[in-house]
């Protein structure tokens, strides 16, 4: 299973993003997908995940009303949607894919992709 995320550049604050997550290897189906981030000099923390039935779970309390996540399994992609971006916004944000379920840990999923950029600044 590979993952490819894309869709990460600079914005401004108050700025919006759609980044995308292409799963590719196998159907998107049976897959949990998470989204993560990482900022300089913290650790990797989980966004949002969708599962196989599109139950979400949110793990950062910061995003609340600010982000959304959805899947189209016909195109093997999921999407997070960011509105209202801030600076602390700002870090690598990864897809990870994993079986049925999601979860909020780094080691639970066992398909991660290489990471888009998101930069909040003016």
């Amino acid at each position: 299973v590979q993952v490819v995320e894309s869709g990460g550049c600079q914005v401004q604050p108050g700025g919006s993003l759609n980044l995308s997550c292409v799963i590719s290897g196998s159907s998107l189906d049976n897959y949990a997908i998470g989204w993560f981030r990482q900022a300089p000099g913290k650790e990797r923390e989980g966004v949002l995940c969708i599962n196989k039935y599109n139950t979400i779970a949110m793990y950062v309390d910061s995003m609340k009303g600010r982000a959304t996540i959805s899947r189209d399994n016909a195109k093997n992609t999921v999407y997070l949607q960011m509105n209202s971006l801030k600076p602390e916004d700002t870090a690598v944000y990864y897809c990870a894919a994993r079986y049925y379920t999601c979860s909020g840990g780094v080691l639970s999923y066992n398909h991660w992709g290489q990471g888009t950029q998101v930069t909040v600044s003016s």
